[in-house]
């Protein structure tokens, strides 16, 4: 079978499925979404062995650290990924869920409810975790799923995949709910987001190139997950211990993800107090600090910054830094060279913080607290598909409410229009 028929088979096979999800009991779903969870716990070794032949390959072709974290599966992560599907268990299911309604003059009922989307193909690099957290949240919401994971991490989805989707079926939910792409053939990708018909969403998850990729050149409908140029502002009148501890966890705690922060900006009036703190602070975690010529007269180990630096997602332990003259320099450079996503102001004075809050435009904006929170999980949500940074349909993080779409239900008693 050609890749393109691969494709094609599969998510027929969920078009199949999505008919009969839409119309399954919640209790079905729930009673499917925990057994998958502990399917995962059941079949850890299996899923450990399967990823640790990817993190081989991946380390022999010289993939990076913060990559590699990312790839990474241990006990603890299978833990929480069965985890998440629990939570997503405990969540109320949206399907059906009443959003409006009304009586017309003429006597007509109109209801406005909750609808699965159909099938949705996910798009997704490195990390084998968005595996059980899409499968889980598509399920719930009434969805069936195609799942395109990147060849780096093809063993270990395929096995987290194969385990979920065979106690998806023992529990009750419609076989062929959950469908993998076992191929590493890069057309696989163009064939499913040409699938009008068949796949109603796509959604990208990963690095800026495949989701520019996946933008410009799919004909089913997308939903965008930017990129994660986050940005922290340390305010002239923020609290510096505070500050240094924002921006260390930003940075720091896991640099590899979408809501950790690449730039640090920092008003001039409070840079001699917070910038030798905060730069002993990252030396001691090994964060090379790229920074503007203010910067670079702190410490002589500072890299000057690019312009292109500006606007790069790192995605490990390097760190662009930026003095300002003022909160409207830093919003201008904000504007300018964020992706949308998560921004952050650390400050003491609540008018800079509404104004800040008011103006940034973004999915998530902080007002003294760490970037690391956008996450379907922090945000009380359960496990995420990823975080939409377009204003269309869906924007933030995206849990069971953003997978489904809206059918109006009218009742009558014989009305006809005139």
């Amino acid at each position: 079978m050609d890749t393109y028929e691969l494709v094609k088979t599969k998510a027929a096979a969920a078009k199949k499925a999505a008919a009969k999800l839409a119309v399954t009991s919640t209790a079905v779903k729930n009673k499917a979404l925990l057994a998958m969870a502990e399917a995962l716990l059941a079949k850890q070794e299996e899923i450990l062995a399967a990823n640790a032949l990817d993190m081989e390959r991946a380390a022999a072709k010289g993939m990076k650290s913060s990559m590699l974290d990312r790839l990474k599966l241990t006990a603890a992560r299978i833990e929480g990924m069965a985890d998440g599907l629990r939570q997503v268990a405990n969540l109320p299911d949206p399907v059906g869920n009443v959003l409006d309604g009304k009586t017309l003059a003429n006597g007509l009922t109109i209801t406005k409810v909750r609808v699965p989307l159909g099938v949705i193909g996910i798009i997704y690099e490195a990390r084998p975790n968005v595996t059980a957290d899409a499968a889980g949240l598509c399920l719930k919401s009434g969805n069936a799923v195609v799942l395109k994971g990147g060849s780096e991490a093809m063993e270990s989805n395929k096995a987290v995949a194969g385990i979920l989707s065979e106690a998806a079926t023992a529990a009750g939910m419609p076989e062929g709910a959950i469908q993998f792409i076992d191929t590493s053939d890069r057309q696989a990708v163009q064939d499913l987001i040409h699938l009008n018909g068949l796949v109603d969403v796509v959604i990208p998850r990963g690095g800026a190139g495949l989701i520019k990729m996946v933008v410009m050149n799919a004909t089913v409908p997308v939903i965008e997950t930017g990129a994660g140029v986050c940005h922290t502002y340390v305010d002239a009148s923020a609290d510096v211990e505070m500050a240094v501890k924002i921006a260390y966890n930003a940075k720091v705690q896991r640099p590899s993800v979408c809501n950790a922060m690449e730039t640090l900006l920092v008003h001039k009036a409070i840079a001699d107090k917070f910038m030798p703190a905060m730069l002993a602070k990252y030396a001691e975690a090994g964060v090379e600090i790229r920074g503007d010529e203010g910067v670079q007269s702190f410490d002589k180990a500072v890299v000057p910054v690019t312009e292109e630096d500006w606007a790069t997602e790192y995605g490990d332990l390097r760190l662009s830094v930026k003095l300002v003259d003022s909160i409207e320099e830093a919003m201008e450079h904000i504007a300018r060279f964020g992706t949308g996503h998560s921004e952050c102001i650390v400050t003491n004075d609540y008018s800079q913080a509404q104004l800040f809050q008011k103006t940034v435009d973004a999915a998530a904006v902080y007002v003294n607290a760490s970037t690391r929170f956008t996450d379907g999980n922090e945000f009380g949500f359960g496990a995420e598909i990823g975080i939409s940074t377009q204003k269309l349909h869906a924007r933030g993080p995206m849990a069971l409410p953003e997978l489904t779409s809206t059918k109006y239900l009218i009742c009558g008693n014989g009305q006809i229009r005139g």
